[in-house]
């Protein structure tokens, strides 16, 4: 399915995109027609995809080898509005999403790290890795909606 970091990527900063519609309309729902819900709904689809696509920004980012100003840009674009669009279209642009996942060692050095032999493995097993990923983004995203929502609870 994501046989590209490009695809993944491009698929979480499109829907990243879609969540903000969703948030900002269930903000003019309320706003209007008093639909509190509305921004539940919005809102917790927004947070979940919030917290997918910065989980994807850290595994391409890895996998792709960028560095910190890159990295820092695609996950500061989750924070405004639409701007994972740009932000993907940019890192495309400028060659930083080409290549394939991965998954076998090369003659780079930095492909000795620990760290970069356990992305391997995850790589070559992907639905290990998905669920892994998965079960992460829900854990944090169950303990955030059980500390509250960021304004505080009514």
């Amino acid at each position: 399915m994501f046989r590209t970091p490009l695809a993944l990527f491009r698929t979480l900063a499109i829907a990243e995109a879609i969540s903000w519609t969703l948030l900002i309309a269930g903000l003019i729902l309320r706003a209007t027609a008093d639909w509190a819900w509305a921004v539940s709904i919005g809102g917790g689809i927004h947070g979940f995809v919030f917290l997918a696509y910065g989980a994807t920004a850290i595994l391409v980012a890895k996998n792709q080898r960028w560095k910190a100003g890159a990295t820092a840009i695609a996950i500061v674009s989750t924070i405004i509005p639409y701007a994972t669009i740009p932000a993907e279209l940019w890192l495309h642009r400028t060659g930083r999403l080409e290549g394939a996942w991965r998954r076998e060692e090369t003659d780079d050095p930095r492909d000795a790290a620990w760290h970069d032999r356990l992305m391997r493995w995850f790589l070559r097993k992907p639905w290990i890795l998905g669920l892994l990923l998965v079960v992460g983004v829900v854990t944090v995203f169950a303990v955030l909606l059980i500390l509250g929502p960021p304004g505080g609870r009514d």
